[in-house]
């Protein structure tokens, strides 16, 4: 291999010169880089780049927060709603112990929820917050410290996905620029405590495209004992191993994503089995719910769906079992970030309740899987109409006699356009899978820049003549593929 091709292999790919909305964006800062601009040498790389602008985007986050933090929580049932700046993190600060030094899963909680219904380690990220929080001063100014001191330690978990998810594809650093400046991803952040699964989930990604393969399977083992979703990953690499015949390394994955679990979770099931299990039990019960496809249909068709458990996850396994036949079919093996971006978009799909927090769960996988303003922009709009959409509803339901915000049919129109939006982008990721020359990712003759062992393996077991056609034969070391030679988009 000449210097020369080297260089070019090495060359950060520029979004402004395959995009077309963010070439227009750029205009803003002067316009799309030169092609033959000098790169590199500067302390200000991509990387920090793209971290600095998700800290700032969180930080409008908080701002746009600011109504709550100063009175709305604490006055009147309406008023978080109406500004649209409603958080749980306040609110459990008191109901759920922490203000009165309960240690979680241990101590019983008083009212209806006899335990912490989160996670063990999102539980310890809760109460290393609350250790941080003042103890004197009124309930308001140590709810707002317990919301302050948690942003602020989710705002480094903010910084952590940035990061990784722009080191992911070593040629793309870019690309995670959709998650820094993604609008739900301001609007949202400070709903929950979702950002430590998704920082851990970021970071074991990182380390499969790195081929580190026990440790990402200890980040996703962790990342499932902050929130379920992550083990779908694990998932989303069996069907990819079975094709790649990558036996071994899935299973080390596996035993270090079980033994990471274990280590976290045992403790507590042996010394506080009703806590532990009560969120597994909650998921379990817990009705349909805000967001849902299910409380769509029910409040159309006027049916409870009493047993909306048994549809939810008999779709969930449908769709699963559909994405892995699309993986074993598929013309070329279809790229990690793709998979796992559908999988956890079928999971949220499906599930019981669609909060508007987690949209956050997609938003870095939808940049390493989909890297195409326009897609990502359409699907965004979508999911800030639906963050509206369902604080104006709340704000309807609570107003009494004043009906003051969105009635039910408009909540529901809100439901429909996020779930539709996410659907596009899913589509758009499976066309992708079938027609490779349309993913961006792939036109300058890369293989999976995410996907670590499986990047450039041959294909051992497939389930179609198209998997098998030249056209899509795997590339050897340092060959370049000219997957764009079809349509463009």
């Amino acid at each position: 291999m000449t210097p020369m091709t080297q260089v070019h292999q090495d060359r950060p790919v520029l979004p402004t010169q395959q995009d077309e909305v963010a070439a227009a964006g750029s205009e803003l800062i002067g316009g799309p880089i030169g092609r033959y601009a000098r790169l590199g040498g500067h302390w200000l790389g991509p990387v920090r780049v793209v971290a600095l602008i998700a800290i700032g985007m969180f930080a409008l986050g908080m701002v746009q927060k600011l109504p709550c933090y100063e009175w709305a929580w604490f006055r009147g049932a309406s008023s978080q709603y109406t500004h649209a700046c409603y958080s749980d993190i306040p609110h459990l600060y008191a109901v759920r112990g922490f203000a009165d030094n309960l240690t979680p899963y241990f101590d019983r909680l008083p009212g209806d929820m006899e335990y912490l219904e989160y996670p063990v380690l999102t539980g310890l990220f809760m109460e290393i917050a609350s250790w941080l929080t003042p103890g004197s001063g009124s309930m308001q100014h140590r709810e707002q410290m317990y919301w302050m001191v948690n942003a602020g330690m989710l705002m480094a978990c903010a910084a952590v996905i940035a990061v990784c998810v722009a080191r992911t594809h070593r040629r793309r650093p870019w690309d995670a620029l959709l998650f820094a400046l993604a609008p739900a991803f301001a609007l949202t952040a400070t709903i929950n405590w979702d950002l430590l699964a998704i920082a851990l989930t970021a970071a074991g990604m990182l380390m499969w495209s790195r081929g580190r393969t026990v440790l990402f399977g200890v980040l996703i083992g962790l990342a499932t004992a902050a929130k379920l979703y992550p083990v779908l990953l694990l998932g989303v690499l069996f069907v990819l191993c079975w094709r790649a015949g990558k036996w071994r390394d899935f299973g080390l994955a596996a035993c270090g994503a079980a033994g990471a679990w274990l280590v976290v979770n045992l403790p507590v099931m042996y010394f506080a089995w009703d806590g532990w299990k009560k969120f597994y039990t909650f998921s379990q019960e817990r009705p349909i719910d805000f967001g849902s496809v299910w409380l769509l249909i029910s409040q159309r068709s006027g049916n409870p769906l009493h047993d909306a458990n048994t549809y939810a996850t008999g779709l969930t396994l449908l769709l699963c079992g559909a994405i892995a036949l699309l993986t074993l079919t598929a013309p070329r093996r279809p790229r990690f970030a793709q998979l796992a971006f559908l999988v956890v978009a079928a999971f949220i799909l499906c599930n019981k309740v669609y909060s508007p927090q987690y949209v956050l769960w997609l938003i870095p996988l939808a940049a390493l899987a989909r890297p195409r303003w326009r897609d990502f922009l359409v699907w965004q709009a979508g999911e800030v109409a639906y963050f509206l959409g369902i604080w104006f509803y709340l704000a309807y339901i609570n107003s009494g006699d004043k009906h003051q915000g969105l009635p039910v049919e408009g909540y529901q129109l809100a439901i429909a356009a996020h779930l539709l939006a996410t659907l596009y982008l899913c589509a758009v990721v499976v066309r992708d899978i079938l027609y490779p020359e349309h993913d961006v990712v792939r036109r300058d003759g890369s293989d999976d820049p995410s996907g670590g062992i499986l990047d450039g393996a041959e294909d051992v077991f497939v389930m179609s003549d198209a998997a098998r056609a030249p056209r899509y034969a795997t590339p050897s070391e340092g060959q370049r593929v000219d997957w764009g030679a079809g349509p463009k988009d």
